[in-house]
């Protein structure tokens, strides 16, 4: 059980090795765009006289829409090498296309590398193997992958975003705080994915309801995955790699712009930590930003929309908070998991 869990995180993580230059540059070019845009009160950043800012804003989404394919194909490549990148592509792409998110990535990466094992193991005859690489593994993996993908996790998604949604509008009329709690798990939880999105077009349609406080709330946790995890390689550095090191100065870039995405390529190498971690520090951000009636008049989160925030001191609290929490708990995390090995041999 232990190796096999070793192996599916070295396969993990050469997905996130491959990944990272693309979160970065995506992060960094809509980053600045949004940064130096004018903010429009309940639209966002305003590009109608601020063409060049347009221009980064569509090559950075252009770099981000890579991400998922690229994740699940270099996943794929770790698993079984260079037959892993068609099907692994084509299953992120398809796994982006039906909403899955980043997570969905993962499991498109590892149904490619599963399915080209499975697929070398079929007897092929000797006149048919020089083309085996070039055509039969991509063909067949990839029919697999999207298969699986369009069948088995298509409806299901649209239909737990759809739920989630209704749930949220459900519970937004009564507890606030718990409302705030659930919204900040959910904007952590995938980073970008359909349940970040449910969470995040709910406190959109708030806004245009006239109740800015539940985008107060989603505002503070976006930005506090990315921040925390960077602060956490500052805070202890010899508990992080370099590679993890140069990923945590580009989740604070992002974080402060409130690109949650910026905390994917931690969360890819270690989701069993990363995720709750995050989780429980958005769910604190937001639930403090409820408390003191944070309002954003704005879709979107970071500290781009100081601007248009109401109760602004409460919105920086929250989000100091969260990113402690963050920071002090992956760091424990880390520390355990790291010494882990030598308790043992003791």
């Amino acid at each position: 059980m232990r190796e096999s869990l070793r192996h599916l995180k070295l396969y993990l993580l050469s997905g996130v090795s491959y990944v990272i230059p693309f979160v970065a540059c995506g992060g960094i070019l809509i980053a600045t765009a949004i940064a130096l845009a004018p903010m429009k009160v309940g639209t966002g950043p305003d590009f109608t006289n601020a063409p060049f800012l347009k221009l980064l804003m569509d090559i950075g989404t252009a770099a981000f829409s890579l991400v998922v394919p690229v994740l699940a194909g270099y996943i794929a490549f770790g698993m079984v090498d260079r037959p892993g990148l068609v099907p692994g592509f084509v299953g992120g792409f398809v796994a982006s296309a039906l909403g899955a998110g980043f997570l969905g990535g993962i499991v498109a990466g590892l149904l490619a590398g599963w399915s080209v094992m499975l697929v070398k193991k079929i007897p092929i005859p000797r006149v048919l193997r020089p083309i085996l690489p070039i055509l039969i593994i991509p063909v067949l993996s990839s029919l697999a992958v999207g298969s699986v993908l369009y069948f088995l996790l298509g409806n299901p998604i649209k239909e737990l975003m759809t739920y989630l949604a209704q749930s949220l509008r459900t519970l937004g009329s009564g507890n606030q705080v718990l409302l705030g709690i659930l919204l900040g798990a959910m904007i952590a939880f995938d980073m970008g994915g359909p349940v970040n999105k449910t969470a995040f077009f709910f406190g959109v349609a708030m806004i245009r309801e006239g109740n800015p406080t539940v985008m107060g709330a989603c505002a503070a946790a976006i930005c506090i995955p990315p921040l925390g995890l960077g602060l956490a390689t500052l805070l202890a550095p010899k508990h992080w790699s370099d590679r993890e090191r140069e990923s945590g100065l580009a989740a604070l870039a992002m974080g402060v712009i409130g690109i949650t995405e910026g905390a994917i390529p931690f969360a890819a190498a270690d989701p069993f930590r990363v995720i709750p971690t995050i989780m429980g520090g958005g769910a604190l951000g937001a639930a403090i930003a409820m408390l003191g009636h944070v309002g954003d008049h704005a879709p979107h989160g970071g500290l781009v929309v100081i601007p248009v925030v109401d109760h602004l001191l409460w919105y920086l609290v929250a989000i100091a908070a969260g990113t402690l929490s963050v920071a002090l708990t992956i760091n424990l995390l880390t520390h355990r998991r790291k010494s882990a090995p030598q308790a043992e041999t003791v």
